[in-house]
């Protein structure tokens, strides 16, 4: 029973530890000059980002549904349901993994200044934005993310 805790608190870890989200900077990216550009929103819609399957959520489902499967009964009986509830363990788990993997997000269409347009998919962060909101995309390490332009300060003129 132990070890069937143990496995879907591993799980459980392994799955929460990737985002898209705007909000949220991946330490490698810290300190790092990043590329920024000026644009326009066009639209916004919601979608929604498939979660990943790598296979640790059918592993770990395998483990467990063959330890627990293998508890049943006698010899004979525990390594067929062992089996048994190593390949149905599997599916759960991978299935598991997906649905906890998958985020909401949004798809942002924006206008640069030059006149191309660009279509973003990140998850949804601590701003709404709308169309024609004035935006930034901020570049590092060949991803990019939407944020809300800042209020741009006149600079005094030196007389």
């Amino acid at each position: 029973m132990k070890k069937i805790v143990a496995a879907c608190a591993i799980l459980g870890v392994l799955v929460g530890c990737s985002t898209t989200s705007p909000d949220v900077i991946q330490r490698g990216d810290a300190q790092r000059l990043s590329q920024v550009q000026d644009a326009t929103v066009l639209s916004v819609r919601p979608v929604t980002v498939d979660g990943s399957q790598s296979g640790i959520g059918g592993v770990t489902g395998a483990v467990v549904g063959g330890v627990a499967g293998s508890q049943v009964g006698g010899n004979t009986v525990g390594a067929v349901v062992g089996a048994l509830g190593a390949v149905a363990g599997a599916v759960i788990g991978n299935s598991v993994e997906r649905l906890s993997t998958s985020e909401s997000a949004v798809e942002v269409l924006i206008q640069l200044r030059n006149g191309e347009r660009r279509a973003i998919v990140q998850a949804k962060g601590n701003e709404t934005l709308v169309a024609g909101d004035p935006v930034i995309l901020v570049t590092t390490g060949g991803k990019t993310r939407v944020t809300r332009a800042p209020a741009v300060l006149a600079i005094p003129s030196r007389s």
